[in-house]
């Protein structure tokens, strides 16, 4: 996902940024954040996603389980969780690259943040374990869902992740129309 849609249309808008056409995009009569976010797309990652369905299930099966229908169904609620905090965190980049004069360096930042999540967030303890838990929700879009899909998240905390998420995603639309209004393009 963040290969084939995040991470093209964020270097559309840091380039536009940059060269004053994100102006072309900014004048149309629909909603900004919309029409940046479906800006590019490369289709032919979904390989990638297939990919990792693949991994997961071949890893089920050296299991020896399967998950349940319920850890099944708040597995996928919690996908789409971090689906929503990965464009959220795209939208504060984004927003962030309005006042920020080497935009270029944002989109490295982004994809560097992603590189923790390769880790499970037990690995982290202490002031690393609570960044990547609330100001960077990385456990929110990796660790999460895959215990409930191994049955090892309460469904106390897959709603408090479900509704921390949420938040996480209104702040990014509030921060997103603040930098919008204080947007100077680089054409003016």
């Amino acid at each position: 996902m963040l290969d084939g849609g995040v991470t093209p249309s964020l270097n559309f808008v840091v380039e536009g940024v940059r060269k004053g056409t994100l102006d072309f995009v900014l004048l149309k009569p629909a909603d900004a954040q919309f029409l940046v976010s479906t800006a590019r797309f490369e289709p032919w990652r979904i390989l990638d996603f297939l990919g990792s369905i693949a991994v997961l299930v071949y890893a089920f099966h050296r299991l020896g389980r399967a998950p349940g229908v319920g850890d099944l169904m708040v597995g996928l609620a919690l996908f789409a969780v971090a689906l929503i905090l990965l464009y959220s965190l795209w939208i504060l980049v984004v927003a962030v690259s309005f006042h920020v004069v080497k935009v270029d360096n944002l989109s490295y930042l982004f994809i560097s943040i992603f590189d923790a999540g390769r880790w499970p967030i037990d690995v982290f303890k202490g002031a690393l374990r609570l960044i990547f838990t609330v100001v960077f929700p990385l456990a929110l879009m990796t660790t999460y869902p895959a215990q409930a899909l191994l049955g090892k998240l309460t469904l106390a905390h897959a709603l408090l992740a479900g509704t921390g998420g949420l938040a996480f995603a209104a702040i990014a639309r509030f921060v997103w129309k603040r930098a919008l209004r204080a947007y100077s393009s680089a054409s003016s």
